[in-house]
């Protein structure tokens, strides 16, 4: 089955998948933002924790802070990130409570 365009510049999955919420070989669109995060957890089935770090500038103190956000993603199985990995999340339809991003690409 050969994979669909996504409308985003990133590399194929080299995996096939049946999987309905793929959007590579599913049907599931994406839109909206596109996230470059490190995963800390994949122990739910199919989801992937990607945690994003940022400053953020304190004007009174003319200072930056870290902050960091976790962002919970659907992990295909085409794609299959592991924990450590950097990958690339992109916004879509929400598919539970809290997934409405699904990782398109791993990075390293």
């Amino acid at each position: 089955m050969k994979a669909r365009n996504i409308g985003i510049d990133v590399k194929q999955p080299e995996k096939t998948c049946e999987d309905k919420n793929c959007p590579f070989h599913g049907t599931l669109p994406v839109r909206g933002n596109i996230i470059q995060g490190k995963v800390v957890s994949t122990r739910a089935q199919k989801t992937a924790v990607v945690e994003r770090q940022y400053q953020h500038y304190l004007r009174k103190y003319e200072r930056f802070e870290r902050r960091h956000n976790r962002i919970v993603a659907y992990n295909p199985e085409c794609i299959g990130a592991k924990e450590g990995n950097i990958v690339t999340v992109a916004e879509t339809r929400p598919l539970s409570k809290t997934k409405a991003f699904v990782v398109i690409e791993v990075s390293k």
